[in-house]
């Protein structure tokens, strides 16, 4: 087997782990884009735990015939870059829409993706990006069952104090 064939393979087996760890998987067409804003780009990413690759379009369509996902294969023109959601499926596209909001640019654009081990369209990645993040969530929540108990806590003081002064 050739050293270049050999190092292929273990490029698609790197691919396929990181699909399998992916809970979504953005599509991006970078074309135009400075070596600052890519680096900037890459330490957002790196900062939410995402993670942002640029892959040779047949490498990735190898990895994702292995792990069985179909339909995105019109996606696969052009320079891409491939954005992994390990964690959270909404932090990739979240990102990416942000950052091309902030810096107000028409050079990057998401053009689909792979949600829930299926294709999807640029919509439903721009759905993603809407939603909220998992920590956002999760603030969410505590804060809703925070206030029932202070102001439990509030009930009880102003008692306590009623008593105190009868």
């Amino acid at each position: 087997m050739s050293k270049n064939r050999e190092l292929k393979e273990q490029a698609v087996a790197q691919i396929v782990e990181d699909i399998k760890a992916a809970q979504s998987i953005t599509v991006v067409s970078y074309t135009g884009l400075t070596v600052a804003q890519v680096t900037d780009l890459r330490k957002q990413c790196r900062e939410k735990g995402v993670q942002y690759s640029v892959l040779k379009n047949r490498l990735f369509k190898l990895g994702l015939e292995q792990t069985g996902i179909e339909g995105v294969d019109d996606l696969l023109n052009g320079p891409n870059a491939f954005v992994f959601s390990k964690e959270d499926p909404v932090s990739g596209p979240k990102i990416i829409t942000e950052f091309i909001e902030k810096n107000k640019l028409q050079s990057l654009k998401v053009i689909g993706g792979v949600f829930e081990g299926k294709a999807a369209d640029v919509k439903t990645m721009q759905q993603l990006a809407k939603m909220p993040t998992r920590d956002e969530l999760l603030a969410t929540l505590v804060g809703c069952l925070q206030s029932p108990i202070s102001g439990l806590v509030a009930v009880l003081d102003q008692i306590a104090e009623q008593k105190e002064a009868a």
